[in-house]
């Protein structure tokens, strides 16, 4: 275990960091390279597909981002990570995020509850690679100092129970939308490869557009299909009417937790709600499986109808705050949620070929 950990280390060890000599150091790791990275992953009860080598290869794929995992691995087990990408650009410069265009991403603890030295690690890092900032998107409250930079709000759906007990929690709102939908003979197809993927990209185009915002390139959803869903980590889900796509959404997995990462639909058809029926038949579908969590994503604090929507599926709130260290500020920095501005105009006007255009020409610079 040693020789390979060795191998695929980022250029530390980071043994001054442990806190004596009988503890194991913290070790930047590459998952990319490291073998059996998703079984060690598996040794920690509060692992999420965003931990897991899946993602990383999307993001590193798909942008280039570098991966420094900060892991301590005691005996064969994970005990502790924090996830970091290193997104380099030669507009937006360098910085640690943990993790790239993920709603969320906690650092797992190991048996002591304790996750600082995860953070210092990480910051040390920042300073030898000369990043501009680290951005960790949890809610850091072992991170000396830390303050949050953002804050939205986070759902997620207990899926223990029977289907009965699981459509009795929702709220009646939601339940009359799903019949509205099974009355209207909308069929729901789960698929897992790139033809799904290209008319779910189709219906998230312009659902971006109606946003006022670019999607990401349709390579980013190629790898999700390449490393994720092809891999049994995940499924996409369209809703038909007379064989027409007319609404669809994203889920991944990993244990016992699934996240519904994209949703899209035609306006047009919105009055028949096919947006509850495929949450409702995922939630079944992952329930059947033995999934016992499903978590809705992030919501941004101004957003009221998609935070309702959420909720009508009988979702637990919470807070996701993200905190942001600035090196050359050397504090804590606080910020807007930048989905809404004056771009949001500009975007809206555009056709979708230009619009698809200019997420494949600004998201490599984003995170």
């Amino acid at each position: 275990m040693e020789a390979i950990e060795s191998r695929a280390a980022c250029d530390l060890p980071l043994a001054s960091l442990s806190a004596g000599a009988s503890r194991e150091p913290i070790r930047a790791i590459d998952p990319l390279q490291y073998p059996g990275w998703d079984s060690l992953l598996a040794t920690h009860g509060d692992s999420t597909f965003f931990h897991g080598s899946a993602w990383a290869r999307v993001l590193h794929d798909t942008y280039g981002h570098r991966p420094f995992y900060f892991s301590r691995i005691v005996k064969g087990r994970l005990e502790g990570l924090l996830p970091v990408m290193e997104v380099s650009s030669p507009l937006t410069g360098r910085r640690g995020v943990s993790l790239p265009f993920t709603d969320f991403c906690v650092p797992l603890k190991g048996a002591d509850g304790q996750v600082a030295e995860f953070y210092e690690a990480a910051a040390r890092k920042g300073e030898e690679r000369n990043w501009r900032y680290l951005e960790c998107r949890s809610n850091g409250s072992q991170w000396a100092g830390a303050s949050p930079s953002l804050a939205f709000w986070g759902h997620a759906i207990d899926l223990r129970g029977t289907p009965e007990a699981l459509f009795s929690r929702l709220e009646g709102a939601v339940r009359r939308g799903i019949r509205k939908a099974e009355a209207a003979h909308i069929q729901i197809e789960f698929a897992d490869g790139e033809p799904a993927m290209r008319m779910f990209f189709l219906l998230h185009s312009q659902t971006r557009k109606r946003h006022g915002l670019p999607p990401q390139p349709f390579r980013f959803f190629q790898n999700i299909v390449k490393h994720g869903l092809e891999r049994g980590c995940g499924f996409i889900v369209l809703a038909r009417l007379e064989q027409r796509p007319i609404a669809g959404a994203v889920f991944l997995h990993h244990g016992r937790e699934a996240i519904y990462k994209f949703g899209a639909s035609d306006l047009s058809f919105q009055n028949l709600r096919p947006n509850n029926l495929i949450m409702w038949q995922a939630m079944k579908k992952y329930a059947e499986k033995g999934i016992t969590r499903l978590h809705l994503g992030r919501t941004s604090a101004g957003n009221e109808g998609l935070r309702r929507f959420k909720m009508g599926f009988g979702a637990q709130e919470e807070k996701i705050e993200y905190c942001k260290y600035d090196f050359r500020k050397q504090g804590f920095v606080s910020e807007l949620d930048k989905v809404e501005g004056w771009f949001n105009q500009i975007f809206r006007a555009l056709p979708v070929p230009l619009l698809k255009l200019a997420g494949r020409a600004l998201y490599p610079h984003l995170s």
